[in-house]
């Protein structure tokens, strides 16, 4: 294996840890509703997502709702993991 191929894997095994950071995170904001925030387990997904959130936020208008953003993080970062397993692969 090229120190290539490893720097993408190792790439690709981040960003999962990440999506499932925030796919926790999501669920758990639809369990908990308005408790979320007295939660450990929510302020830890919120505490490793919030860079990638940030800059996504940071890309969309001002007038933008809070909602979507973990969506389109989400979408981004699925983005990303696909095109490293297309750049793995060749």
């Amino acid at each position: 294996m090229s120190v290539i191929q490893f720097l993408i894997s190792a790439l690709r095994a981040m960003l999962e840890v990440f999506m499932l950071s925030l796919l926790g995170q999501i669920a758990l904001y639809l369990l908990l509703g308005s408790g979320r925030q007295q939660n450990v387990i929510y302020r830890l997904f919120s505490l490793l997502t919030a860079g990638p959130r940030r800059f996504v936020a940071r890309c969309l208008p001002a007038a933008t709702s809070p909602r979507p953003i973990a969506s389109l993080t989400l979408l981004l970062a699925f983005a990303v993991w696909l095109l490293l397993a297309w750049l793995r692969k060749l």
